[in-house]
C-alpha cells in the first residue's frame, strides 16, 4: 500500500503554520513568549489544525527545527569541505561547530525553545542525538582515539553551542556571531590537539 499523499491545502497550510512560527520565534523577546494561539492567528488557520498536525507546541517547534535545519543537514551528510564527510577531522570537527553556532545565531529563539523543549534536558532531543553521533564519529576517525574519548569530547565541544550560552554571548554580553565563531574554532582547534 503506497502511502497517500498530501492534500494541496494541507501542504500550504503546514508551510504557513511553519512560516508564522518562524517568524513570531525570530521577533519574540522569549521563546515563551510565542503560543499556539499567536501561530495559529499569524498563519490563518485554526488552533485545531496545529493541535491536529503537530500534537502540541513541542510538536510544532521541533517539525519546525527539522524544516530549517535540513539544508545544513544534507550538508554534513553528503556535501563538500569543510562540512561533508569526506574532510579531515581536524578541519571538519571546527567546521560542524561553527556551522552550529551560525545556525543557533541565525534561529535563536527557535533553538531555545527547543532546548528547552526538552524536559529538562537538551540532550534527550533527536537534534542533540544526530549532532552528537556527527561529532563522535568524526573525533573516532582521528589517531589514536577511543570511542569512550570520542563520546565526552563530542558533549563537551557541543556545549559550547548551547542555545542559552549563545543567547548569553549575544544578547547579554554583545559579543559578535563572529568573535564568538574564531574563539570556539580556537577552542575545538586546541581541543583536538597536534
Amino acid at each position: 500500500m503506497t502511502p497517500r499523499k498530501e492534500r494541496a491545502d494541507a501542504l500550504r497550510n503546514r508551510e504557513a503554520v511553519l512560516t508564522a512560527a518562524d517568524e513570531l520565534f525570530s521577533r519574540s523577546d522569549s521563546p515563551r513568549g510565542v503560543s499556539m494561539d499567536d501561530i495559529a492567528a499569524a498563519a490563518g488557520v485554526g488552533k485545531g489544525t496545529l493541535f491536529r498536525r503537530f500534537g502540541d507546541r513541542s510538536g510544532l517547534i521541533r517539525a519546525l527545527f527539522a524544516a530549517r535545519v535540513e539544508p545544513l543537514r544534507h550538508a554534513v551528510e553528503a556535501g563538500p569541505a569543510p562540512l561533508g564527510p569526506s574532510t579531515p577531522p581536524r578541519e571538519r570537527v571546527p567546521a560542524l561547530l561553527v556551522a552550529i553556532l551560525r545556525f543557533k545565531t541565525d534561529h535563536r529563539h527557535l533553538a531555545l525553545a527547543l532546548e528547552e523543549d526538552g524536559g529538562n534536558s537538551p540532550y534527550l532531543g533527536d537534534h542533540y542525538t544526530w549532532w552528537h553521533t556527527v561529532l563522535k564519529d568524526t573525533l573516532n576517525r582521528l589517531p589514536d582515539a577511543t570511542d569512550d574519548d570520542s563520546d565526552f569530547t563530542a558533549h563537551a565541544l557541543l556545549a559550547a553551542t548551547r542555545a542559552d550560552l549563545v543567547e548569553y554571548l549575544i544578547g547579554r554580553q554583545g559579543t559578535s556571531p563572529e568573535r564568538i565563531a574564531a574563539r570556539l574554532t580556537a577552542f575545538a582547534t586546541k581541543v583536538l590537539g597536534p
